[in-house]
């Protein structure tokens, strides 16, 4: 009986958490950063303004792998921020509001605390307007977690919808949700830490092979020539481009730890 509450496919597919769509703004730096680094890299490995009108059809490619990691961070941001919301409707709970109006009362804690155009008090908007139009909390919120693509909140809406159905404690499940949610954030924080010189290093090691190359060309006029403008070279110059990427990959996916 609880599936029927759940809905087939979002209500509002136009808000997917894991869909990022580029602002104007956004659109024209992303273009132009990708367009520096094909750039930097058609330079160093090739010598040739060719290598790079090659690589610009590449660009929508950095395109998306910008986007990964914005909706990626937005998540993140939401997922904190979800916490908080969840803290702040079980302090309402237990201040004597039903469960549908300590929803509605969170969001006022959210626009004070995050701003009215965060996340979460977009969310907790269409959750108050959804009550509004009589549609179940329980409903509302799967909504919300299907677009979020996020375990946290999916668990504790799957979590919520059987107690509020089974009559379970609403206090004490929104509570140790919470609880739950702050000790798993607070466990990343700390592994985020522990890895940031790791990054800081990858980092640093993704810009030595042109530090090199420069210090080289400069120091050594004409060492590199032999590498650009044959076969041989540009063939031997693209292994080496594909062995740095692949070296770029793997180091970031070493650093890159979930909880």
């Amino acid at each position: 009986m609880l599936t029927n509450l759940k809905p087939q496919e979002s209500m509002r597919k136009n808000d997917d958490y894991k869909e990022y769509t580029l602002s104007v703004r956004e659109y024209i730096i992303y273009c132009f950063e990708g367009l520096m680094l094909f750039g930097i890299i058609s330079y160093f490995f090739y010598r040739s303004i060719v290598a790079l009108i090659i690589m610009i059809p590449l660009l929508p490619i950095f395109l998306k792998t910008k986007k990964k990691e914005l909706s990626k961070r937005r998540r993140e941001e939401l997922n904190v921020q979800f916490k908080d919301a969840v803290l702040a409707v079980s302090a309402n709970q237990k201040a004597g509001y039903s469960v549908e109006n300590a929803f509605r009362e969170a969001y006022k804690d959210m626009a004070m605390l995050y701003g009215k155009e965060s996340h979460i008090c977009k969310e907790l908007n269409y959750i108050a307007k959804g009550l509004d139009n009589n549609v179940v909390l329980e409903k509302l919120l799967y909504d919300f977690a299907i677009r979020s693509h996020i375990q946290d909140i999916m668990q504790f809406a799957d979590v919520f919808m059987i107690a509020k159905r089974s009559g379970g404690n609403m206090t004490e499940i929104l509570s140790e949700t919470a609880d739950t949610i702050d000790q798993k954030i607070s466990v990343d924080k700390e592994i985020q830490v522990l890895v940031s010189s790791k990054k800081m290093e990858q980092k640093i090691m993704n810009a030595v092979p042109f530090v090199i190359i420069f210090y080289i060309d400069m120091t050594s006029k004409g060492f590199f020539d032999a590498l650009y403008h044959n076969l041989i070279g540009i063939v031997v110059m693209t292994i080496c481009l594909a062995v740095y990427l692949a070296a770029i990959m793997i180091s970031g996916k070493l650093v890159e730890i979930e909880v």
